[in-house]
This record gives C-alpha cells, sequence and structure tokens, in this order.
C-alpha cells in the first residue's frame, strides 16, 4: 500500500474546491475563447475578415464586454496566451472586464499535439516542461483555472492501448501541476467525432479513455473536489449513415459518466466537438433530463457552439457589434437553460445557429 504523503493544504483544497463549484454553479457553464492564433484565422477566414492581432482583439471584445447578466448563464472564460494580455475597447485589461462581472478567469496551457511514433496518426500533449513556472506567473496575472486538451480517435485500431495511457498520463501530470499552483485543472481528453462508428462504439471507447484518465489522476494523487472534466458527448462518428436522437446520445453520454466519474469531481462542461450550436444546446438539454441519477454538474465549455452566431452577426463591422453581442448573449441563455434541463426551442433557429461547426481531425 502506498503511503499517504503530504500533497496539498487544506486551504489550498478549499480554494480550489470553491473554485470550481464558482464556474459550475446552477445554470453556468464556460465560454472557451482559447483558440490558437491559426484556429482564430480559420474563424474570421469565414466572414472575410483579416487574422491580425487588432481584429482577434475586437471580436474577443464583442464577447467579453458585452451585457453583464452573461455572467448568470457563464461562470468562467477560457484564454489564450495573446488575449489575457489585451484590453478591451475601454483601456480594461480583458482579465479585469471579466473579473468585474464576476466571471471566473482560465488559461489554456498546453502546447498542442506530438506524434506518437509507431501508431496510426495518435498523438500526445506537450507543455509539461516549464508548466509550474507558467502556472505560478498565471494565477499572479488573475486566472484561477486552465485548461489542457488530449486528443484521441476511433479507427480500425483506435485508441491504442499507448495513447489511452499516454494521455492520461499526461493530463494527471498537468492537474497536478495546476493544483499545486493554486489553478482549478480543466481536463479534457477529447474523442473526436471523425469516423463513421456508431453510437454504441463512442460509448465503449469513452468509457475506456475516462477509466484510464481517473485512475491515472488517482496514482498522481490529485484532488478531485478541485478539478473539472471536460469530454466530448457520446456521439455517433460524423461520417455515420445512421441519426441518432438528443435522447440516445443523452443516455449513452450519462451512461458512460455513471460508470467512469467520481461523483467527488464537481461538474463535467462538455466541449461541442463540430456539433452546430443547436445541436449542441439540444443535446445538453436531454443530458439534463435523463432520468439516471447524475452527481455531478453537467454543463457547458463550448467555442464554435458559443461563438458562431455572433461571428456571422460581426463580420468584421465596428457598426454590428450590437447584434453580434445579442447573438452571444442569446446561445450562452439557451446554454445555461440546458445546463439545467429547462431549455425548450421555440423552433425559430436562424441559420448560423443550425449551421454544422464540425472541422476533420480539429486543432485546437
Amino acid at each position: 500500500m502506498t503511503h499517504q504523503f503530504p500533497s496539498l493544504s487544506p486551504e489550498q483544497k478549499k480554494e480550489l474546491s470553491d473554485i470550481a463549484q464558482r464556474i459550475v454553479a446552477p445554470g453556468k457553464g464556460i465560454l472557451a475563447a482559447d483558440e490558437s492564433t491559426g484556429t482564430m484565422g480559420k474563424r474570421l477566414q469565414k466572414i472575410n475578415v483579416e487574422n491580425n492581432e487588432e481584429n482577434r482583439r475586437c471580436f474577443r471584445d464583442i464577447l467579453f464586454s458585452c451585457d453583464p447578466s452573461i455572467a448568470n448563464s457563464v461562470g468562467g472564460v477560457i484564454f489564450f496566451h495573446e488575449t489575457l494580455y489585451q484590453k478591451s475597447d475601454s483601456g480594461k485589461f480583458f482579465p479585469q472586464v471579466i473579473k468585474d462581472k464576476g466571471i471566473v478567469v482560465g488559461i489554456k496551457v498546453d502546447k498542442g499535439t506530438a506524434g506518437l511514433n509507431g501508431t496510426d496518426g495518435e498523438t500526445t500533449a506537450q507543455g509539461l516542461d516549464g508548466l509550474s513556472e507558467r502556472c505560478a506567473q498565471y494565477k499572479k496575472d488573475g486566472c484561477d483555472f486552465a485548461k489542457w486538451r488530449c486528443v484521441l480517435k476511433i479507427s480500425d485500431g483506435c485508441p491504442s492501448a499507448l495513447a489511452i495511457a499516454e494521455n492520461a498520463n499526461v493530463l494527471a501530470r498537468y492537474a497536478s501541476i495546476c493544483q499545486q499552483n493554486g489553478l482549478v485543472p480543466i481536463v479534457e481528453p477529447e474523442i473526436l467525432p471523425d469516423g463513421d462508428h456508431d453510437l454504441q462504439r463512442c460509448q465503449y471507447v469513452t468509457e475506456k479513455v475516462l477509466a484510464a484518465v481517473y485512475k491515472a489522476l488517482s496514482d498522481h494523487h490529485v484532488y478531485l473536489e478541485g478539478t473539472l472534466l471536460k469530454p466530448n458527448m457520446v456521439t455517433a462518428g460524423h461520417s455515420c449513415t445512421k441519426k441518432y436522437t438528443p435522447q440516445e446520445v443523452a443516455m449513452a453520454t450519462v451512461t458512460a459518466l455513471r460508470r467512469t466519474v467520481p461523483a467527488a469531481v464537481p461538474g463535467i462542461c462538455f466541449l461541442s466537438g463540430g456539433q452546430s450550436e443547436e445541436e449542441a444546446s439540444l443535446n445538453l438539454n436531454a443530458i439534463n433530463q435523463v432520468f439516471l441519477h447524475r452527481p455531478w454538474k453537467l454543463t457547458f465549455s463550448y467555442g464554435r457552439a458559443l461563438q458562431a452566431s455572433a461571428l456571422a452577426a460581426w463580420q468584421g463591422k465596428a457598426a454590428n457589434k450590437a447584434a453580434a453581442q445579442e447573438a452571444f448573449c442569446n446561445r450562452a441563455k439557451i446554454n445555461g437553460l440546458a445546463s439545467k434541463g429547462e431549455y425548450k426551442p421555440t423552433g425559430s433557429a436562424d441559420q448560423a445557429s443550425i449551421q454544422s461547426l464540425y472541422t476533420a481531425s480539429y486543432v485546437y
């Protein structure tokens, strides 16, 4: 039996637990605004806007400076390094703009993927070197949580045992380092929706991956009450010919989570994984209506599925700022309701909200 050596003090544990609970307070989720410069470029390209620092700042200012009532639906915002040190039109640094609304500031800390040699194109995530120092600096600069994304895929031989074990281990190491520096780690083992696999295959793989992740977190003495999980919903592959209802997605998702995620975890914040805005909201709503017992908050951590309509409304024009903010606030409110199972669709979804946001082999 391993001996328990001290890791976190009671004060550190309380701080981490309190932060996690604030982010996933009832009706609240996370805005993922941590797209890398390249990914942001792809978004801007769709509306024919040049990818430069000012345009990236401008769009994020639209999101961050919207009506303070956004804090009723958004408990946390994940920043990209560049954005953390930019200012709003009002001259205030973005983290302060978010904090003034009572929203928690987070930061993406992984440095992208690296190939695992001898596998079928599988990857691990890099960025552990120097992570402790970066976390300490981010904490000083106003961050209270962090995010690290690992990516797995489903195909004939994937995910391999190596990819599952390596990604689980790197997530656990990251989580441990974050907690030592006062940051709540969001653990994100994303299983990509690429492929023609059915719902059952995705559920099976999701269960295997999450079981490995929580074994690794335990091995690394990570304090679960001071963490959040950001998983994929259990959905069929994007090329699967059979279409499943939100209720079927919800049942498969909640079943997989109940089998693998300890009740000590305060919240599970789903990634949208290329679903349209409306689809991501409907699935989240159905997940919160499943009759099975759900010991954790089940909410959202959406990037594309919170920003698509706002981006389409903005079109890079200052005159459209109010319309873009309204689109963003509206979608955030919808997801806030969905996180409580209270979203009632009106049937009047606009074009931008029902458009698929899927990108093959999505790189963040």
